[in-house]
């Protein structure tokens, strides 16, 4: 069987984890540290942390902002629930911007018809989470200049999108937004397992997730509010969760991560081949201010789920990203009709790293 995405682990990430395993830090140590450098320096941010999954990455960068019960989020449809669901956790309301046909991303057109109305009735929201999806970038400038405009905060739901540019600057190098979170997810750019990432150029919301990842609790003498009763003094400043990644997910991280230009080389290479052989489908768009990352590969076919069935009895396995969060039964919420639309047509092709060419050509040809 042919995966739709899987992981790819080598010998220098096994000797990584095995070498933690062998020192005197699981938790709460250097490599959490080190693989924060790292990511800070590859997206080009001031500051990276890294956390237990996207979902809580998501939950830490909300709070850090601000948002708080009744305020409003708005987000797109097309992406996993966590997206939404993070906001809740917040006590937030949730609404959503539908997608652009071509990219798949938050539409900018229906996000400034959104915000016109919005405003008229004072109920413009605190904050917008524009999704990656599929590991292209969405229109950040345009987004970050209705920020401008009508003083919302901007975080990037970046999970499918580590490796992916815009405008010549990585993905996470926060140029147009507040935040960008990333998913250190198995079928992800990069694995650490379950883990999960935020950059930020802003030393406030940096210090708020450093805070809140760790019970509320900080240990830095410089920001204690009590005088300290000795070294081993500590104090719960605020309500924070045990958000912390291992030491042994981050030595992974590490490791992996110095194999991600070589990652989003491979997929791009797959990508370019299923663009160049795949007749009667229609191809995922690519903007041209971005560099997508090729997280998934998705393609669009009257005959989904006919195609869906066929490619399992050649033992090629795919997937649909996503079902609208508008249509689950928990959100319940207005049509999306360019959302909808994707959906009841779009399918999920393998893409990954140890991907063989005989494997992907297998894909196309079982087309046929």
């Amino acid at each position: 069987m042919i995966h739709y995405g899987k992981q790819s682990i080598n010998k220098d990430d096994i000797e990584a984890v095995t070498d933690v395993l062998k020192s005197d830090f699981l938790t709460q140590g250097p490599k959490v540290i080190e693989f924060e450098e790292d990511l800070k320096n590859y997206c080009s941010s001031k500051y990276a942390k890294v956390v237990t999954n996207a979902t809580s990455a998501l939950h830490l960068a909300y709070l850090a902002v601000g948002i708080k019960e009744n305020d409003l989020v708005w987000t797109s449809p097309n992406t996993f629930v966590s997206t939404a669901n993070a906001a809740l956790y917040c006590g937030a309301k949730v609404d959503f911007v539908d997608i652009d046909s071509n990219t798949y991303n938050i539409s900018i057109e229906a996000l400034s018809n959104k915000l016109k109305k919005a405003k008229q009735r004072n109920e413009l929201p605190k904050l917008v989470v524009p999704v990656h999806f599929a590991g292209q970038s969405c229109q950040m400038k345009e987004i970050w200049d209705l920020s401008k405009e009508y003083g919302f905060k901007v975080i990037e739901d970046a999970s499918h999108a580590l490796g992916g540019d815009y405008k010549g600057d990585k993905v996470g190098s926060c140029q147009y937004s507040h935040m960008a979170v990333f998913s250190f997810h198995p079928v992800k750019m990069i694995t650490t397992g379950e883990g999960g990432a935020i950059t930020t150029n802003d030393k406030k919301l940096n210090d708020a997730i450093s805070l809140m990842r760790t019970h509320g609790i900080t240990k830095d003498n410089q920001k204690f509010k009590n005088q300290s009763h000795g070294e081993w003094y500590y104090e719960q400043q605020a309500l924070g969760f045990n958000y912390r990644m291992t030491d042994i997910q981050a030595a992974l991280g590490i490791s992996q991560l110095k194999r991600l230009n070589s990652f989003v080389k491979k997929r791009k290479e797959i990508a370019d081949f299923y663009i160049e052989n795949l007749k009667n489908v229609l191809l995922p768009h690519q903007h041209p201010d971005t560099n997508s990352s090729w997280h998934l590969f998705v393609i669009q076919t009257k005959e989904r789920e006919k195609l869906y069935k066929h490619l399992l009895t050649k033992g090629v396995q795919t997937q649909i990203h996503y079902i609208p969060v508008t249509s689950q039964p928990f959100y319940s919420r207005e049509s999306m009709p360019n959302c909808e639309n994707f959906y009841k047509n779009c399918l999920s092709l393998p893409i990954y790293f140890d991907l063989a060419k005989e494997d992907y050509k297998r894909v196309t040809k079982s087309f046929g």
